[in-house]
């Protein structure tokens, strides 16, 4: 069970097979991305890497190749392999450093190629959510490789984390921090895998519900005015001299922000008379803030009985949107800044007493907020005896202080945060050589779809500046169907989601080297995370072997080229649609148009030869289509590849307020 009791989040382990260097620093002689049954990348200098003391000179070897790397004054080693052909025969990468002595063997060592596969919880989503057992009992595929990178934040970029490859295998496969390793990860990969008969390398990179801008440096994004305030908060946590930076960060901004933390409402003696009182576990709405985003403190008391005096406790709560501060008696016993994590905090004996004793919660939440847990999960009980627990559900007091509208968003300890996931789950893996990149995000963006026009495009130079692997491939996932069905466009209505799609795919095609992989028809209106990853897998592989691999293969449906003016009407011209076009299912749908007015109506479509010619009755002289422009759209254009239409729009004008 994963929970978490600071902010910041910093797990630096002992690598596999070498043992530290700088207790101060804790880094390993050799960095953990090179641990047994790695892959290392053909056909490119391999940089290896770790730390050791300052000057000491280190071998590699590898592959009948030695390489002499000396480190520079903060310990830092790096050697550069020469460029190497696949192989599937499981080599031994030696490592030895003079100062101090010591020997790092890594077996089992794969060259082929590597990809890295990041996002939000479509990527993270693991096969075993899929409907996917037979695929997962035939996974028996050891030249796939696959590493998952853990969960973490921080605000400054990490240089190592805990990580290991494992071959591709039924039970291996089940690994993974949401119902194991990424579903749309393997089959991407076990398509390049069949495809190309060399060994693949998945590093899985994600975290659900996350921002792009999570995902980009603080370098890339300085450019772009959007994030200049919140980057400015993130560099003053980096540069405090705190012991806990963020949390230090956060408790001026809740004093300054918050009337509760301004009048230290932890104390247990705080009048609560005049509160509100309650049931818990309940959501805000349940508790009578429906729509509330602030700031909400609650208190109770309970009695500790007197056999447990003189021992720790465990606090359990459940989990709680989205951000908690928790203390007993005035003591502060944990806080935690994760929506999805059931709070578990370790009480100290010499926070408690005998008889009454006094939990105050200050609760922080952006949407939703409130608690999810069971009324079983909410109990206090000493440790290691959980069969004996004192029941915390029922009445509490609440009393909401601040509103998000008031207060401003703060930094907390969220994900979500600017820099904070490229520093924590992207920046360790710098700069191992690798192929490309996979991206399935886009779902935390969409009312931001104007930003992330510029946003994922610098993003990707920035990874490929950081890797240095050149214009390395990159294939994004155009975000899949989703809410309900949308079988008419009302006049001048907009769509945040099509507009994200838009900014995808203004950046696949603008981008060098990048490709686009259209789920607009394998979604699911019910839910945003839909269970055919295979499909998705498959449609990113083939755009990697296009766009990455040089094949001469059709990796796109139809994409909007052109269109001419007929007077009644519109003739639109597509890009990959040399086999022809298909209305799959019936008649031609998804298409809307509209005059000068900018009012868009329904349009009759028709394909003739490679062209598709739009009208409408209602609008005489049309100067703009429209194309699957909705969150889940009807729409039925493919070409004879069966591959889905890019939804698309000719004109560039603004969105009006409403929304669809």
């Amino acid at each position: 069970m994963k929970f978490y009791q600071t902010s910041v989040i910093a797990i630096l382990m002992l690598a596999a097979s070498g043992g530290w260097i700088h207790a101060d620093e804790m880094k390993p002689l050799l960095h953990p991305l090179f641990s047994d049954n790695a892959v290392l990348q053909r056909d490119t200098k391999v940089p290896v890497w770790g730390w050791t003391e300052p000057g000491g000179k280190v071998r590699v070897s590898f592959a009948g190749q030695e390489k002499i790397a000396v480190a520079r004054g903060d310990g830092k080693w790096i050697g550069y392999l020469e460029p190497m052909p696949a192989s599937a025969e499981g080599r031994t990468l030696e490592i030895q450093s003079e100062r101090p002595k010591q020997k790092v063997l890594i077996r089992g060592v794969l060259v082929g190629d590597v990809w890295i596969c990041s996002g939000q919880s479509n990527m993270e989503m693991g096969i075993g959510l899929c409907n996917e057992p037979e695929e997962i009992a035939k996974a028996d595929l050891p030249l796939i490789r696959l590493l998952t990178v853990p969960h973490r934040i921080s605000f400054t970029p990490e240089s190592t984390l805990e990580c290991r490859w494992l071959p591709c295998g039924p039970e291996n496969l089940m690994k993974g921090t949401w119902g194991g390793f990424s579903a749309t990860a393997y089959f991407f990969g076990r398509e390049l895998h069949r495809e190309l008969g060399v060994p693949i390398g998945l590093i899985h990179s994600s975290w659900g519900g996350t921002p792009g801008k999570a995902w980009t440096s603080g370098a890339a994004l300085m450019p772009l005015a959007d994030y200049q305030a919140e980057l400015a908060q993130v560099e003053q946590v980096a540069s405090s001299t705190a012991p806990d930076k963020l949390a230090a960060f956060m408790d001026r901004w809740y004093r300054e922000k918050d009337p509760g933390t301004a009048k230290e409402w932890f104390n247990p003696e705080t009048d609560v008379a005049t509160w509100k009182t309650t049931s818990m576990p309940a959501t805000w709405g349940k508790s009578g803030l429906p729509g509330y985003e602030g700031i909400v403190w609650l208190q109770r008391t309970f009695e500790v009985p007197a056999a447990w005096e003189g021992r720790n406790l465990v606090l359990g709560l459940g989990a709680i949107a989205d951000v908690d501060t928790t203390w007993i008696n005035g003591k502060l016993v944990g806080r935690c800044d994760y929506f999805d994590q059931e709070r578990l905090y370790s009480v100290p004996a010499k926070a408690l007493r005998t008889g009454r004793n006094v939990i105050t919660m200050r609760v922080m939440n952006a949407g939703s907020g409130g608690f999810s847990a069971t009324p079983a999960q909410m109990r206090i009980h000493p440790e290691g005896e959980d069969g004996v627990a004192v029941s915390l559900a029922g009445q509490w007091r609440m009393r909401a202080t601040a509103t998000r509208a008031a207060t401003g968003a703060p930094l907390a300890g969220r994900p979500s945060t600017t820099s904070v996931l490229y520093n924590g789950m992207i920046a360790p893996l710098v700069p191992y050589a690798i192929q490309g990149a996979i991206w399935y995000q886009g779902e935390a963006d969409t009312s931001n779809s104007a930003r992330y026009r510029t946003l994922l495009p610098a993003m990707i130079r920035d990874w490929r500046a950081r890797f240095g692997s050149g214009e390395f491939g990159f294939h994004i996932v155009s975000l899949a169907n989703y809410q309900p069905a949308t079988t008419k466009v009302a006049a001048g209505n907009s769509s945040d989601w099509a507009e994200l799609r838009e900014a995808q795919a203004m950046t696949a095609k603008h981008v060098p080297r990048c490709g686009l992989a259209v789920a607009i028809d394998i979604g699911d209106a019910k839910d945003i995370h839909p269970k055919n990853k295979r499909e998705v897998g498959r449609r990113l592989a083939l755009s990697a072997l296009a766009n990455t691999y040089g094949r001469k293969i059709e990796w796109s449906g139809p994409w909007f080229r052109s269109m001419e003016s007929t007077g009644s009407g519109i003739r639109l011209k597509f890009d990959h649609a040399a086999g022809g076009l298909l209305a799959k299912g019936g008649k031609l749908t998804g298409f809307t148009v509209a005059g000068n007015d900018r009012h868009f109506v329904e349009a009759d479509a028709r394909i003739e030869g490679d062209s598709i010619l739009v009208s409408s009755h209602t609008v005489a002289k049309p100067v703009a289509v429209r194309y699957a422009w909705a969150a889940n759209p009807e729409c039925n254009l493919y070409n004879r590849q069966n591959l889905p239409a890019v939804p698309f729009r000719t004109d560039d004008w603004p969105s009006p307020t409403s929304s669809q």
